[in-house]
């Protein structure tokens, strides 16, 4: 069965625990201009898990929020559907990989993405892409994400999509302070990284507004006319080839005639 990971938003402290165990195991470099928590924190090429803070209207007064951010994971991942080296693939265990030998550097994958999740080493004289991989050796293993092991506050539950929207669900029912809204069920076709909140989403700096029709539906219809355009074309190419040669033979024997003449 598919992995997920719920984030309840209520319970995160800002403590930042899941962006260091996400550098320490993936063994990222740190970056003192690039912080993993924060109002400036974003995710790069090297952060691949962060922690945004923000101040938002509750009731009377303002109050601080915290996000974590990474690759969402979707069900039907846009990036993988964009990359035709097949470099980015969808595992049957959840997690969204980048394997790097396979990579030509086309960055569609950056493109497709509606989350603008995956990152480029611009800087680098043989660049890569770079995303969350949701650590799928430690799922392999039959363990949780380094992120979830290292949150001390429960903010993270780790563990099989289906039963973490019935305890979404039960959470939004039976509290209501909680916005009837989890982020990440039907966005993009569905992600692997489900969101609970008091607050309002687009508030925090989530994308709202996101098809919840899977992304590369809309891309199908126009590749799956590749194979018919790439016939045709190859058959326009030989024609043109076919009638310039024939061209060629006409004017060769045209002068050939014209040396008997002579």
């Amino acid at each position: 069965m598919a992995k997920s990971v719920l984030v309840d938003i209520t319970k995160c402290v800002g403590c930042g625990s899941c962006a260091v165990a996400c550098k320490l195991w993936n063994s990222l470099k740190w970056d003192q201009s690039k912080p993993v928590n924060g109002e400036k924190a974003e995710t790069s090429a090297e952060n691949w898990t962060v922690v945004r803070l923000h101040q938002v209207p509750k009731e009377r007064e303002k109050v601080w929020r915290f996000t974590k951010q990474q690759c969402l994971h979707c069900e039907e991942p846009a990036c993988a559907s964009a990359c035709f080296a097949r470099a980015i693939v969808k595992t049957e265990q959840g997690p969204v990989i980048y394997r790097a030998s396979l990579c030509v550097g086309c960055r569609y994958c950056m493109l497709a993405c509606p989350f603008e999740i995956p990152k480029y080493e611009w800087d680098k004289v043989f660049p890569q892409v770079h995303k969350c991989q949701m650590c799928p050796e430690r799922i392999e293993n039959g363990e949780s994400p380094a992120c979830v092991a290292a949150c001390p506050t429960g903010a993270l539950k780790y563990g099989e999509r289906s039963l973490l929207l019935q305890e979404a669900r039960r959470c939004l029912s039976s509290n209501s302070n909680y916005i009837k809204h989890i982020y990440g069920e039907k966005e993009a076709g569905g992600t692997s990284w489900l969101y609970i909140s008091d607050t309002d989403f687009a508030a925090l700096g989530f994308r709202t507004g996101v098809t919840s029709r899977p992304l590369p539906d809309y891309t199908y219809s126009i590749l799956k006319l590749t194979p018919a355009v790439a016939l045709g074309w190859g058959a326009v190419l030989t024609g043109l080839y076919a009638y310039n040669r024939r061209r060629k033979e006409i004017a060769g024997e045209t002068k050939e005639k014209k040396r008997e003449k002579r």
